[in-house]
C-alpha cells in the first residue's frame, strides 16, 4: 500500500501527500518579501495557495516574524466584531511562531499584545507602528487568507491603512510585508468603484502545474508503489486538465485508487478514459464551484458560448466585468493571440453540459417513424457506429422539427445548433455505453466532439457558419488533427444562421484523410409565415 496519497481537500503535507513544491515559485515570492513588497497572491480556488503561501512564510529566515491569517468567517461580522477577532488571530499567531517564541522572553511585548485594542482601521495601523518597536530588528511578513471574507464595507479603510504603513518606509516598518491572497482581485473588492487605494500592490499569479510538473508529481507515485503511467496517459491528463491542481489530483486518485486497477499493470489510455467519462460527469466541490458561479449572471452563458462557436472571438479585456469575473473563477484565459479561451477541456463539458435543457421537447423526433431498433440502427454488423449514417439522421431530425428548435426552452436561438447536436449524441452514447467529451485545440471557435465506443475514437468536429474561407480553413485543421490521431475519418457539422441559409453535404479527401461535412440551416420559418404560404 502507499503510504503517501493524492490530496484534493485542502492543504497537502509532503509526509503525506504527493506535492508538487513549486520551488521557483516559492523562491520569487520569498524574494518579493524580502524586498518589503505588499503582495496580492491571485489565483482561483482549490489551486494550491494555502498550501503554497505556508510553504513560502517557512522558508524565511529568522530575522522574520512569519504570521498567516484568514478572513474566512469574518464576511458578516459588524466592523468592531471583525477587529476584535483579527487582532486575537495576530496575538494567537504571534504566540504560535516557536522560533520566536524560544528567543524573545519580552514581558513588554506580550503585555503589550494583551492590553492593545484594535476597533477600527486607524488604531490597527497605530498597533502595527507601535508593535514595529517591540519587534526591534524582527520584520513582520503577514499573509492574508481568504481576504475576500473582509466585512464589505471595512475594504476601503483596512487598504488605505495598509497603504499608509507601506508609505512610510523606514526599517521598522510594520508590517514590513504584507500578502493579500482571495479570487477576487482587489479591483473586485472595490465595491464603491474607486481607485484602489491599494494601488501600491505587486502583483503574483499563481499558475496551473506545468506538463514536466504533472510528469513529476505522478513520477513519486510510480517510485513509492512500482505502478507506471503510460506517457500518453499523462500527456491525455495534462491536456485535459491544463494542470488545475484539483483536476490533476482527482484525476490521479480516480486512476490509482478508485478503479481497481492491478498495481501489476500499467496505467493505460483505456483507464484514462474511463477516469475522464467519471471526472466529467461526477459531482465534486469543485465543479460545482464552476457550475455556481457560471450561473451568476445571465450574461456568462452567451460569452462563453460565443467563444466555443464563433472563431473570430472575443478580446481578452479584464476592463470588462463579466471578463474579468470569468477570470477570477478560473474559467477563462487569454490565447496567445490575445482573445478569450476556456481555461481547460473538462469546464468546457461541464459548461455545456450547465447550459444544455435536462428536457429540449424534442427528443421523440431524434429518429425517424421507420426506424427497426431505434439508435441501434447506426451501429452495423461488427458494432461498430455508423457516423456517417448517425449524422445524416441528426441532419434530417433539424428539417423534422422544423421551427420548434425556435422553441427550445432556457436556450439562446444562436447556440440552439451545437446543443441540440450535443444532446443528440449524448444520448445516443449513453444507449451505446460509450462516452462523448469536448476536445480543446484551439480553446476557441470550435468545438471538437469526441466519441468513444468499444475502443474506437470518433471525431465531429462543430461550430457556426462564419463564411466559405473560415469553412474551408476548417476542413484543412482537421484533417491535421485526424492525422494526428491517427484516425481515417473525421465529420464537421457547421450550422448555417443567415437569413438565406444554404444546406450543403461534401465529401473531401485532404492529407489522405476522409471529411464527411454537412452544412445545416437552423433559422426555420415561424408557424406564422408558414400559415400565410399555405393561404
Amino acid at each position: 500500500m502507499p503510504t503517501r496519497t493524492f490530496e484534493t481537500r485542502g492543504p497537502v503535507d509532503p509526509s503525506r501527500h504527493y506535492v508538487v513544491p513549486r520551488t521557483e515559485k516559492i523562491a520569487d515570492l520569498g524574494r518579493r518579501i524580502k524586498d518589503g513588497r505588499y503582495i496580492v497572491i491571485f489565483a482561483p480556488r482549490q489551486t494550491g495557495k494555502t498550501t503554497f503561501f505556508r510553504w513560502a512564510l517557512d522558508s524565511l529566515d529568522e530575522t522574520y516574524l512569519p504570521i498567516k491569517l484568514n478572513f474566512e468567517d469574518y464576511k458578516e461580522l459588524a466592523s468592531d466584531e471583525f477587529y476584535h477577532y483579527l487582532k486575537q488571530d495576530i496575538l494567537q499567531e504571534i504566540e504560535n511562531v516557536d522560533r520566536f517564541h524560544q528567543s524573545q522572553h519580552d514581558t513588554a511585548l506580550h503585555q503589550f499584545l494583551e492590553n492593545y485594542s484594535i476597533t477600527s482601521s486607524t488604531s490597527m495601523r497605530v498597533f502595527f507602528e507601535q508593535l514595529g518597536g517591540y519587534l526591534k530588528n524582527r520584520r513582520l511578513a503577514i499573509i492574508i487568507d481568504e481576504f475576500d471574507g473582509i466585512p464589505t464595507k471595512e475594504v476601503s479603510p483596512f487598504l488605505h491603512a495598509l497603504r499608509r504603513i507601506y508609505l512610510s518606509e523606514g526599517p521598522n516598518r510594520c508590517p514590513y510585508s504584507v500578502g493579500i491572497v482571495g479570487v477576487k482581485s482587489i479591483t473586485q473588492l472595490n465595491y464603491d468603484r474607486s481607485i484602489s487605494p491599494f494601488n501600491i500592490q505587486d502583483e503574483f499569479a499563481l499558475p496551473n502545474f506545468t506538463r514536466s510538473q504533472v510528469y513529476a508529481l505522478l513520477a513519486q507515485y510510480t517510485a513509492e508503489v512500482g505502478q507506471a503511467f503510460a506517457p500518453e496517459v499523462i500527456d491525455n491528463l495534462h491536456k485535459q486538465t491544463a494542470g488545475q491542481p484539483f483536476l490533476v489530483n482527482r484525476m490521479a486518485q480516480i486512476l490509482t485508487t478508485e478503479m481497481g486497477i492491478a498495481r501489476q499493470e500499467t496505467i493505460s489510455v483505456p483507464h484514462f478514459e474511463r477516469a475522464h467519462q467519471r471526472i466529467s460527469n461526477e459531482q465534486n466541490v469543485h465543479l460545482e464551484h464552476l457550475t455556481t458561479n457560471i450561473r451568476r449572471q445571465p450574461r456568462f452563458e452567451t460569452i462563453l458560448m460565443e467563444i466555443c462557436s464563433y472563431e473570430a472571438g472575443i478580446p481578452f479585456n479584464l476592463h470588462n466585468e463579466y471578463i474579468s469575473e470569468l477570470v477570477t473563477y478560473g474559467i477563462l484565459k487569454a490565447g496567445e493571440d490575445g482573445f478569450c479561451e476556456m481555461a481547460n477541456p473538462i469546464y468546457q463539458y461541464c459548461i455545456v453540459q450547465t447550459f444544455r435543457p435536462i428536457i429540449n421537447g424534442l427528443e421523440r423526433q431524434y429518429l425517424p417513424e421507420d426506424t427497426d431498433a431505434g439508435f441501434f440502427d447506426y451501429l452495423t454488423s461488427d458494432d461498430k457506429i455508423d457516423m456517417r449514417s448517425l449524422l445524416a439522421n441528426f441532419r434530417d431530425f433539424i428539417a423534422r422539427a422544423g421551427f420548434r428548435i425556435l422553441q427550445v426552452p432556457d436556450t439562446p436561438q444562436e447556440f440552439v445548433g451545437q446543443y441540440l447536436l450535443f444532446a443528440y449524441l449524448d444520448q445516443f452514447m449513453r444507449q451505446m455505453r460509450g462516452f462523448i467529451y469536448p476536445e480543446v485545440r484551439t480553446g476557441r471557435g470550435r468545438m471538437d466532439l469526441i466519441l468513444l465506443h468499444q475502443g474506437d475514437k470518433y471525431i465531429v468536429e462543430t461550430k457556426i457558419w462564419e463564411g466559405k474561407k473560415s469553412y474551408q480553413a476548417s476542413l484543412h485543421q482537421l484533417a491535421k488533427y485526424l492525422k494526428l490521431e491517427g484516425i481515417a475519418e473525421g465529420y464537421y457539422i457547421v450550422f448555417d444562421h443567415r437569413k438565406k441559409p444554404k444546406a450543403r453535404f461534401d465529401t473531401d479527401t485532404i492529407e489522405g484523410k476522409a471529411i464527411v461535412s454537412y452544412c445545416i440551416p437552423v433559422i426555420q420559418e415561424k408557424p406564422s409565415t408558414v400559415a400565410k404560404v399555405l393561404a
